[in-house]
């Protein structure tokens, strides 16, 4: 156990689920590589969510047969003040 090598990373994981609002830059999923980046997220290994809205999830076959899913982000209305 010296330096904690031995404790597994905790940092890999999903930030935020299906239905969550979230903010722009808020981080989605991090080091997970069987999520994509959807509609408004950007991103590769840390995916985050390019402006406000709710969080949603999709399922789409590549050309090779794979399922990939998609976290996607729907843009939020909004309010007139």
């Amino acid at each position: 156990m010296i330096g904690g090598f031995s404790t597994p990373k905790k940092d890999k994981a999903m930030k935020s689920s299906g239905g969550k609002l979230v903010k722009t830059g808020e981080i989605l999923v991090r080091g997970i590589d069987s999520y994509k980046a959807g509609v408004g997220v950007r991103g590769l290994g840390t995916l985050f969510a390019a402006y406000s809205g709710k969080v949603y999830f999709t399922r789409k076959k590549t050309s090779h047969g794979k399922v990939r899913t998609f976290v996607n982000v729907a843009p939020q209305a909004k309010k007139d003040k």
